[in-house]
């Protein structure tokens, strides 16, 4: 629908001002002595208030030709002949309605006042249409700006809405439990052991806190912070779990979503490691590609094990964050193979520093299957 008719105040106002215009050309006749004051009315007060109705198609024209992607050369001749041919039947539909007047006696000899008059109609009528293009272009960029806002609000809400659901899943109480349930173990058989890992665990959750509303962080930071957590897994299973992390120096400074790793990490514990008895090894690795950062992490896993539903949570979250932030730029890819299971990360090479939240279209840009 028309922007101007699907609101009562802005059709009131729009009506409001055409009636201005009218008086204004109503005045002109009058005060050049063209027509008689109750001629100049009757003819310009309806004549304004169709031509009005007729500009609105006007926003049809400024849509087929942005400003941004026409040439000027092309504009000028589009709304010349535009502005000409709405202007012509307008003055057609004003003989028609002189006519009319003239046959009911009101006002003798009003049609040859108006074929005298038929060049000012002419102009008033091009450069009517003109201005009620510069009304529309001023419109659209309005209402261009204010989607813009509310998609950029839209997207800020669901990246801070999926990073707290992220957070909420990397402190989950299945990995407090295990944490407490190891360390509760431990201070019978290895009292400092328990004492070790209460205060990695105490490390790990403070840098968790203080990174609450922080988008994005170096890969560098990201893997300080996944050592204390791969020091509290490795309490757990000790000789079981074991892992190899190969980093390019020259990646080790650009930035990843806070906390991306982790929630990685443990779902290779939990749903790989966690399910063979004689455990085995994560690998992780980033190297750059091209003008993306990849990171990839394998573990092993149990070929008889069936798929569980409900796993993967902290796979979803990451892939939302990842689309939230970066939309096509980013990828998550999870392979599931008979002995492996594979995370691919694909994410822009930026060393920029980001304020807040990057708000890019959320697109589909990954091929998902939570383990």
């Amino acid at each position: 629908m028309h922007p101007i008719l699907a609101y009562r105040e802005r059709l009131a106002l729009y009506i409001a001002a055409w009636l201005m215009i009218a008086g204004l050309l109503a005045a002109l006749e009058a005060m050049s002595g063209s027509l008689a004051w109750g001629e100049a009315v009757a003819l310009m007060l309806p004549l304004a208030l169709l031509y009005a109705f007729m500009c609105l198609a006007a926003l049809y024209l400024c849509r087929a030709f942005p400003l941004q992607r026409t040439s000027t050369v092309r504009l000028g001749g589009v709304y010349a002949i535009a502005s000409f041919l709405s202007s012509s039947l307008w003055l057609l539909i004003g003989q028609g309605w002189v006519i009319f007047l003239t046959q009911l006696d009101l006002f003798p000899g009003l049609d040859e006042r108006y074929q005298n008059q038929i060049a000012f109609f002419l102009a008033a009528g091009i450069l009517l249409f003109l201005l009620a293009v510069v009304v529309h272009y001023l419109m659209l960029a309005f209402e261009s700006a204010r989607a813009t806002e509310r998609h950029t609000l839209e997207l800020s809400a669901l990246a801070r809405e999926a990073e707290l659901r992220a957070l909420k899943a990397q402190l989950n109480p299945h990995f407090l439990f295990n944490s407490l349930n190891s360390i509760s173990a431990l201070t019978t058989a290895d009292p400092e052991a328990a004492r070790q890992m209460c205060l990695r665990l105490a490390e790990f959750l403070r840098k968790v806190l203080k990174l609450f509303g922080v988008h994005q962080i170096p890969l560098r930071d990201e893997l300080s912070l996944l050592e204390d957590f791969i020091a509290i897994e490795k309490t757990r299973f000790g000789s079981r779990l074991s892992f190899r992390i190969e980093v390019d120096p020259e990646v080790e400074e650009y930035l990843v979503p806070s906390l991306v790793l982790q929630p990685l990490i443990e779902n290779a514990v939990n749903h790989g490691i966690a399910q063979l008895l004689e455990g085995g090894r994560i690998d992780l690795s980033a190297r750059r590609r091209g003008s993306r950062v990849e990171i990839i992490i394998e573990n092993p896993r149990d070929p008889d094990e069936r798929h569980r539903k409900g796993n993967g949570i902290g796979l979803k979250n990451v892939l939302q964050r990842i689309e939230a932030l970066y939309g096509t730029e980013g990828l998550l890819e999870v392979q599931r193979l008979p002995e492996r299971f594979k995370v691919r990360m694909l994410l822009p090479a930026d060393q920029s520093t980001i304020h807040g939240v990057r708000l890019l279209a959320a697109e589909p840009s990954s091929i998902f299957t939570a383990d």
